[in-house]
């Protein structure tokens, strides 16, 4: 089975969710004009990733301008009880394409929030959630951390999808899990921009002998609304060169890495390669090795079946 798959390498309208929402509108639908039935957001798109930003927190102290700076986030992000949400789904449905998009995601009932990571199908609607299980460095005094509830599949029309947001895909069990629920389009969005990515993207697509999509937004300095600016004077102007790529089961780069630019990468992949790609080498099958280990991510739901078909 052959699939066109897109990955968005842009910029949101940073912490202004409805701007954000509108611009996804505006992607969602030319690339769905194209042909694309699968379209990826990068990490945070909603309502951006805060690079530079230090939240006025130092270890035992806090500031009155981060804490505000902290609110605002909060109030541009995602609770996904609300509208917000409904207009994605109604998005997926009106242009008939899987949608995977990175938010950050506030809940009513706490103040806390998550990196999270969205599959929304154009039949079944919501299909659920991963929420990054270890944010990095200083993003853990913005992001909470889930559990193993979060390391969701989804069997869909188009193949088996998962995958890992950002510098969790450098956690081997977190990969693992992922590989023994037989994911074939491994998603992988990020901020990293850097060039040991493009290695890791091909290391996972090898070791897994899967589909990956490494979606990465690009993003200037001043892109930044003017009131934020003072915050990252000391950052470069190009702070997100992007990277975005998609690779072959076999650890072949399809299309990409795509630096220093906005725009979209469009390919059309071939769900048969990656039987193709296991006669030498299946880490869920032959290269498993049960007899000498094992394996168990603790409360990882089973794969999700799409229960409709368009």
């Amino acid at each position: 089975m052959k699939v066109k798959v897109c990955l968005i390498q842009d910029s949101p309208v940073f912490f202004d969710k409805e701007k954000t929402i509108q611009k996804i509108e505006i992607l969602v639908k030319t690339h769905a004009r194209q042909g694309c039935k699968l379209i990826v957001f990068p990490e945070s798109f909603i309502p951006g990733y805060p690079r530079g930003f230090s939240f006025g927190a130092v270890v035992g102290s806090r500031t009155e301008e981060g804490r505000k700076i902290y609110t605002e986030y909060h109030k541009n992000s995602i609770d996904l009880e609300g509208e917000e949400l409904q207009r994605l789904v109604k998005l997926a449905k009106t242009e008939k394409v899987y949608l995977v998009i990175g938010i950050t995601e506030k809940q009513s009932n706490n103040g806390s929030l998550f990196c999270s990571m969205l599959y929304i199908s154009p039949s079944d609607g919501f299909l659920g959630v991963h929420r990054k299980i270890k944010p990095t460095g200083s993003e853990r005094i913005i992001w909470s951390e889930d559990d193993g509830k979060s390391l969701v599949s989804f069997d869909t029309e188009i193949g088996k999808l998962g995958g890992l947001i950002c510098w969790e895909n450098y956690m081997p069990l977190a990969r693992m899990s992922m590989y023994q629920k037989g994911v074939e389009i491994y998603i992988a969005p990020t901020a990293d921009s850097r060039e040991e990515w493009t290695s890791t993207m091909k290391h996972i697509a090898l070791e897994g002998r899967c589909f990956v999509l490494g979606c990465n937004q690009y993003y200037t300095k001043s892109m930044y609304p003017e009131k934020y600016q003072h915050l990252v004077e000391n950052e470069p102007e190009n702070l997100c060169r992007g990277g975005s790529i998609i690779v072959s089961p076999l650890g072949k780069v399809i299309a990409g890495p795509l630096f220093d630019e906005a725009g979209a990468l469009i390919a059309e992949i071939d769900l048969d390669e990656i039987v193709h790609a296991k006669l030498d080498f299946d880490v869920n099958g032959h290269y498993s090795r049960n007899d000498i280990f094992e394996f168990k991510a603790n409360n990882q739901p089973d794969m999700q079946i799409e229960k409709k078909t368009l």
